[in-house]
């Protein structure tokens, strides 16, 4: 099989040069200075056994490789917000011997969150989850680093509508010999959902800098707190945290890696990036569109949510919220959804 890897950044480039290094066929798909850096240099992963130069055909779209063949896997590693883009750029590529890659080709969704998939299956019949716990960086254009070792990460993967079948199977072997582990599972999204109430706090980092310290703990706990109650309300199983130490245990342990700090996780450094975007929409706009569904209010996934997009949009830096105003900002939300809903309830 070869691996079109769409979106080369922090997972997408730590995924694909493991996998070349693994002796996989791999084609980066990036764009702007990091397009033209992995051209140049190749791409450079940064992992603690050292660092390594991988020279591999890296293209902005479809059009250079003149159609697909039936043996690609697409992995789509493009932040959610960017997703829609990606599919209408790829899914009606002719792929060799018929029909199109919607069609014909299996895609992958390495991205966090749970919207990926669901945008996915309306353009592709072959789609496939990932949960993906795999901290890594995008350092600079055409460098990106995995700071995980014995393995570098741990990504759980099934078919989108549930359920296991023979490609996941093929995939999760070349994944394993490429420094992953990759469980096939039957029931994906409980993976997802599980990894949705960890990433609720990437907005509060992004925001306030590292959820570290009583205060910050503590308003993160009162965040994923809100998430568990809207998931519950919507009866939507996840995975729990007892289950997820089981699975990962000490397989992902970070080291420090020289001249790669980690500086924060994908909303962060989004900001950092200057990107002008951020993934909020579907991390804590995902608990504000099921509390809504639901009938469970969710105002501090609302405010986080709402936050981190102004944070973006006006390229504010990261971390450059006090928490004391943040955590101020949170009990003012509170309390202003305390009054409505009594107001909602007065005779």
């Amino acid at each position: 099989m070869r691996y079109i890897v769409i979106g080369a950044g922090a997972v997408g480039g730590t995924v694909g040069g493991r996998l070349a290094q693994a002796g996989r066929e791999v084609v980066l798909v990036a764009r702007g200075s990091h397009l033209t850096a992995l051209g140049e240099h190749g791409l450079r992963l940064r992992v603690p056994e050292g660092e390594s130069t991988y020279r591999l055909p890296a293209v902005d779209g479809p059009g250079p490789l003149g159609g697909l063949r039936a043996d690609d896997v697409l992995l789509l590693a493009v932040k959610t917000q960017d997703t829609v883009a990606a599919l209408d750029a790829w899914a009606d590529v002719p792929v060799a011997g018929g029909g199109t890659a919607g069609e014909r080709l299996p895609l992958l969704c390495l991205q966090n969150g749970v919207e990926g998939p669901r945008l996915a299956l309306r353009r592709f019949r072959r789609v496939y989850g990932v949960c993906v716990w795999l901290p890594c960086t995008f350092v600079e254009a055409g460098v990106v680093s995995a700071a995980g070792t014995p393995l570098t990460g741990v990504l759980h993967l099934g078919r989108a509508q549930g359920g296991t079948d023979d490609t996941a199977r093929r995939i999760a072997a070349d994944l394993a010999a490429a420094h992953f582990e990759a469980p096939v599972v039957p029931d994906v999204a409980r993976w997802q959902y599980a990894k949705l109430l960890a990433n609720l706090a990437n907005a509060q980092e992004a925001l306030s800098g590292p959820v570290e310290g009583e205060a910050a703990k503590a308003l993160c706990a009162r965040v994923r707190a809100e998430g568990e109650a809207v998931l519950d309300a919507a009866r939507i199983a996840y995975a729990s945290p007892e289950e997820q130490r089981a699975a990962r245990g000490d397989k992902v342990t970070l080291v420090p890696l020289d001249g790669a700090p980690r500086g924060g996780g994908s909303s962060w450094q989004s900001l950092v990036r200057g990107t002008g975007s951020i993934e909020a929409d579907y991390l804590n706009g995902e608990i504000a569109l099921l509390g809504r569904l639901h009938g469970v209010p969710a105002p501090l996934n609302e405010l986080l949510q709402r936050l981190a997009g102004a944070f973006a949009r006006e390229r504010r830096p990261a971390g450059s919220l006090p928490l004391a105003d943040l955590v101020r900002m949170a009990d003012e939300a509170e309390r202003a959804q305390a009054r409505t809903v009594g107001e909602v309830h007065m005779p």
